[in-house]
């Protein structure tokens, strides 16, 4: 196993490839710039920003998935933004638990009578952060 985010796992064996590619990880800070007559602004640092990761899912039937019902469990997860943690690797990334902000789909090739045969999922996930 590669890794999993809630009840997905990432995996790639003799009967199922259910991976991504071009994960991207962003971490970013707040700041104000406060106008000041005559000069430039001035910066004021006010915290961290959210962190954000993104990577894209091949989902092939050719790979041993299901690409629509994949596809189904990604918007699930988006629209019950529940929080989760993202392993790679068996080690947590980030140092919070994550939720899906964003689901896009490329539909590659379907077959006779709408099924889904292949498609490209783009996933973005932002940090979350629980209140105590």
């Amino acid at each position: 196993m590669i890794g999993y985010f809630g009840n997905v796992k990432f995996v790639s064996n003799s009967k199922k490839i259910l991976t991504f590619s071009d994960m991207k990880y962003d971490s970013t800070v707040r700041n104000e710039k406060h106008g000041v007559i005559g000069r430039k602004p001035i910066k004021e640092y006010i915290g961290p920003e959210l962190d954000t990761v993104s990577f894209t899912i091949l989902l092939s039937a050719a790979n041993g998935v299901k690409p629509r019902t994949e596809l189904e469990v990604w918007h699930r997860m988006k629209h019950r933004q529940e929080a989760r943690l993202l392993v790679i690797g068996g080690k947590i990334l980030g140092t919070d638990k994550w939720t899906v902000e964003s689901v896009s789909s490329s539909w590659d090739i379907i077959w006779n009578k709408g099924e889904l045969y292949s498609c490209k999922v783009d996933i973005t996930l932002e940090e979350y952060i629980e209140v105590f």
